[in-house]
């Protein structure tokens, strides 16, 4: 007997949080070679290739948007991309990927909160419950060590960053709440914008180093599979999962991130640091129980 077509979604969806989840590992790792806006930039650059024969296809979509969608999809491209990604790889310089992957988690909150006021999606109680664990889970985490030292630069990024990618998640659904063009029509475009912006920036800030065939291999990677295919099988899993099963699977990043960067970056977090992380996991997840239309997920990549 089979598998179900829900289980098959299922499983999938779960491979793709796991290859988004080693992404946090590969930067951290291609950091030690690689200017971080060169990096981000080089990666959304060569997903912008992979990705636009797909886009091409669907070119009569693209003469088709207004002069108000190329507005929406230049914000969102500068904000998710340019802002949010980023932003990502410039934290991940100055701060562990746990820690990071934990204060990325307030981006369902903000959300929330910022969604109540441009979107007229009002918190439940259920959310407010999530946001009040995730609060705790995080004192929890900190608590008993405190936050780490030489970490305030990696913070004030991180804050940006979040701040970003709750802004993303916000352009992201009025985008595709309007459905002017399909997610892949979307992606690619905004992915575009982004990649030209940062890989213009980094190789004129940054410069562009020698890179050897390891950080080459890297980029690759995390470009062609990470990101392109990554990106083409959550769509995939997006037309059997509801909204909140995406959310349930995308929530378990936190864990595989913080287990990932214990086998293979030395970041060993204690009992108590792991009790935080699984209260904040459960907290996010009641902020985003609430019912979204599947193309609103901005999953982190």
């Amino acid at each position: 007997m089979g598998l179900s077509p829900r289980l098959r979604a299922i499983l999938l969806a779960l491979l793709v949080t796991f290859l988004w989840s080693t992404s946090w590992v590969l930067i951290k790792r291609g950091l030690t070679e690689i200017p971080p806006l060169t990096f981000a930039g080089l990666r959304y650059a060569i997903a912008f290739l992979v990705l636009l024969p797909a886009c091409w296809r669907r070119s009569h979509e693209v003469r088709a948007l207004s002069l108000r969608d190329w507005g929406q999809l230049l914000a969102l491209g500068l904000v998710f991309y340019a802002l949010t990604q980023g932003g990502q790889f410039l934290t991940l310089k100055h701060l562990d990927a746990i820690t990071f992957s934990l204060t990325l988690s307030f981006t369902p909150i903000l959300v929330a909160m910022t969604g109540a006021v441009s979107l007229g999606e009002q918190p439940t109680r259920l959310q407010w419950v999530g946001i009040a664990m995730t609060l705790s889970g995080v004192a929890l985490y900190f608590l008993p060590s405190g936050v780490p030292r030489g970490g305030a630069l990696g913070f004030l990024l991180a804050g940006i960053t979040v701040t970003a990618n709750a802004g993303a998640a916000i352009l992201g659904r009025a985008v595709n709440r309007r459905r002017a063009a399909s997610p892949i029509v979307i992606t690619t475009i905004s992915m575009g914008i982004g990649a030209v912006c940062l890989l213009g920036t980094g190789v004129g800030t940054q410069g562009l180093p020698h890179l050897g065939l390891a950080s080459w291999g890297i980029i690759l990677w995390l470009a062609v599979v990470n990101t392109a295919l990554a990106f083409t099988l959550w769509n995939i899993t997006l037309r059997t999962l509801s909204a909140t099963e995406s959310s349930v699977i995308n929530n378990t990043m936190l864990v595989q991130i913080a287990v990932l960067a214990w086998l293979f970056l030395g970041e060993t977090p204690s009992p108590v640091e792991i009790g935080g992380l699984l209260v904040v996991a459960l907290g996010t997840l009641l902020v985003q129980l609430r019912r979204q239309p599947r193309t609103n997920a901005l999953p982190r990549r």
